[in-house]
């Protein structure tokens, strides 16, 4: 019985212990590098134009980046990958340059706007281009076309062109 009772009092710290880790990983996106290549694809990141994205993994301390929106979501929608995602990042292109965004542009991609289909080249395939606000997507989609999308709305599916 008392082994039980030490047990069952142990616990809590075990619990405890194992959320440290997860509490002081930085959530805050860091800088691409002009060597960075992409986790995806292995191109180079700052080399071509468009939004890119970044992400966190639970218990890893090296941050996947992305030479484009669209290589982050095709990686963090894999259902073995999506499970182990703390967070994820992707450029406000209303306020950055398309051709070189910025790394102090950073926003989080799960409240982003997104307009899928644009006319503006990015790396590979269509462009996934990142907005702060649904009034930033829709001024850009009526500019270059594309739909505009919340981030539940980009699947696997959409992505593949199904």
């Amino acid at each position: 019985m008392k082994k039980l009772l030490l047990t069952l009092l142990f616990i809590p710290f075990l619990y405890a212990c194992g959320q440290g880790d997860a509490a002081t990983q930085s959530t805050e996106a860091q800088p691409i590098h002009d060597h960075d290549r992409c986790h995806l694809c292995g191109m180079m990141i700052t080399k071509y134009p468009g939004p890119k994205g970044q992400l966190g993994l639970k218990g890893e301390t090296i941050v996947p980046k992305f030479c484009s929106t669209r290589d982050m979501f095709n990686f963090a929608l894999q259902p073995e990958n999506k499970r182990q995602i703390t967070h994820l990042k992707v450029h406000d292109m209303s306020v950055t340059d398309w051709e070189h965004p910025s790394d102090n542009s950073f926003i989080d991609a799960t409240d982003a706007w997104y307009v899928y289909g644009t006319s503006k080249k990015a790396v590979m395939g269509p462009a996934v281009a990142s907005f702060s606000t649904e009034a930033a997507a829709t001024q850009f989609a009526n500019d270059f076309g594309g739909a505009v999308l919340t981030y539940d709305q980009i699947t696997i599916e959409l992505l593949a062109g199904e």
